[in-house]
């Protein structure tokens, strides 16, 4: 099997670490927010791993980043509703700004290499 780059891992690990989470939300919100919140993850994995087969990623990379944005504002009301757990929320919060990071590193160097070619 090919190793995967570290942001679709890290993407991977964020889904892993959220939908068991969701799946317990209180059924007020399992439905509307709990299925917002794994669109979100689940979209961003798929952004990273179509960005990692593809020649012009930069779409697919601000599409990531922009899901992850609302991502954050998910998962804040969640904790502030009491559907997600503070110590919950911090650590998956600690997981996407992460993969915040390796997105905005992997764009940056993506634009850096289009100004090269033009």
């Amino acid at each position: 099997m090919k190793k995967e780059l570290p942001v679709i891992q890290k993407a991977y690990d964020l889904a892993k670490e959220v939908l068991p989470r969701v799946s317990k939300f209180p059924r007020d919100y399992k439905f509307t927010l709990g299925d917002r919140i794994t669109a979100k993850v689940l979209d961003t994995l798929e952004n990273v791993i179509q960005a990692a087969y593809h020649k012009e990623r930069k779409a697919l990379l601000e599409s990531a980043n922009l899901n992850l944005e609302q991502l954050r504002f998910l998962l804040r009301l969640a904790c502030e509703l009491g559907s997600l757990s503070q110590n919950g929320f911090e650590y998956i919060m600690k997981l996407v700004t992460e993969l915040g990071q390796q997105i905005g590193g992997w764009l940056k160097h993506s634009q850096s290499d289009h100004a090269q070619d033009v």
